[in-house]
């Protein structure tokens, strides 16, 4: 699953040489940022035909053929056909399940990418797909950009568990609190055991068994250990949230039982009245009695009757909600701010990573450009 990349030639122009000929402007559009090149008819043969020697095989995209009657730079209508023919060739090699072509060299020089754009090969595919719905969930995730993409599909998790939550804090009846709730607990058990292959294939580079040339650098480590321990903050956030959620429907729950036996106490104590006011004058002189088994109570419940009972009790629910809603609004500005700031240090990483892929490539340019002043002299 690589990073999309949108292409389009959305202009031409016209060289200002002795000669004239049609420039195509591409641009490039990545998550990260955009571009633009400017390539002749000539670069899309010399990529056709350095596809085919590469993979093998002739590309499955047809470029426009050439004009010998009229030229480009003459017509109008030709230009845009051509520039039209282009762009769909270009979309053709970047949207088709066949990735051999993009995992070239070729390609990638030309569009000017980084490495780390290139398409994902079935086998990582595969090591994905068996990461998260295989027999084996939670398998370790070893390849490094699968591991990247599982961490995107455990950050999607974790954004519909925490939309599940949100529904079920609004939701207006038990079945619907039931069903968000239920949803945001299998988003989390999948985040989960996300984490767990996320944990055992990054351990899998650390170890000293492993081939040097396939072990990640100390660097990338630590920031891929980073962005591990955030997202297990947030799940234990999440997680904690709806546990406080379910454990404050049980508590309304028991509240509404204790009022529905509280009513119906004192629903049998007005039918009772007349059957016991002959018992007033003689009962006149002894404390009214509430009915209830005093235990060991508390000097706030002891002088309190059942209806003052089921007061206290209220005002205590009502309290406890109050602190269970403060802890919930803490609990998501920390959210909100580690989430802002793990995105801003993945920009950043991105960007430093792109400039270190340019300097590689402006180096071995250099390189190149030494040599041959070398030779010349």
């Amino acid at each position: 699953m690589a990073p999309s990349i949108e292409i389009s030639i959305p202009s031409t122009t016209i060289s200002h040489t002795s000669k004239p000929y049609t420039i195509y402007t591409i641009t490039i559009r990545l998550p990260l940022r955009s571009y633009t090149l400017q390539k002749r008819y000539s670069d899309f043969l010399n990529l056709h035909s350095s596809l085919s020697e590469t993979v093998g095989a002739t590309p499955p995209a047809t470029l426009p053929g050439k004009s010998w009657f009229k030229s480009t730079v003459s017509s109008p209508e030709l230009t845009e056909s051509r520039r039209a023919g282009l762009e769909s060739y270009l979309r053709t090699l970047n949207s088709i399940d066949d990735s051999r072509f993009r995992n070239t060299s070729v390609w990638r020089t030309f569009l000017n990418l980084p490495s780390s754009f290139a398409s994902q090969t079935s086998s990582k595919a595969g090591e994905l797909h068996s990461t998260l719905t295989g027999p084996g969930s939670g398998a370790p995730v070893t390849d490094p950009t699968v591991w990247l993409d599982t961490h995107r599909d455990l950050k999607t998790h974790l954004h519909d568990a925490r939309l599940n939550l949100t529904n079920r804090d609004q939701a207006s009846t038990p079945q619907k609190q039931h069903e968000a709730g239920a949803a945001a607990k299998a988003s989390l058990v999948k985040a989960g055991t996300l984490l767990k292959g996320l944990e055992d294939g990054l351990a899998y580079h650390t170890k000293s068994t492993t081939p040097a040339s396939k072990r990640l650098g100390a660097g990338e480590i630590r920031r891929r250990k980073d962005l591990l321990s955030a997202a297990k903050k947030d799940r234990d956030a999440l997680e904690n949230l709806l546990n406080v959620m379910v454990t404050k429907s049980k508590l309304d729950t028991a509240v509404a039982s204790i009022e529905d036996h509280a009513s119906l106490l004192s629903s049998n104590n007005t039918n009772g009245t007349h059957s016991t006011e002959f018992h007033s004058s003689s009962s006149s002189k002894q404390p009214a009695r509430s009915g209830r088994v005093l235990g060991k109570e508390t000097a706030e419940t002891q002088g309190l009757d059942n209806q003052g009972l089921l007061q206290l009790q209220k005002q205590k629910m009502e309290d406890q909600d109050l602190d269970v809603d403060e802890i919930r609004k803490i609990v998501q500005r920390q959210r909100e701010l580690g989430i802002a700031i793990n995105q801003e240090l993945e920009v950043q990483n991105e960007m430093l990573k792109m400039v270190d892929e340019d300097v590689d490539r402006v180096q071995g340019k250099i390189d190149i450009a030494k040599k041959r002043i070398a030779k010349i002299s």
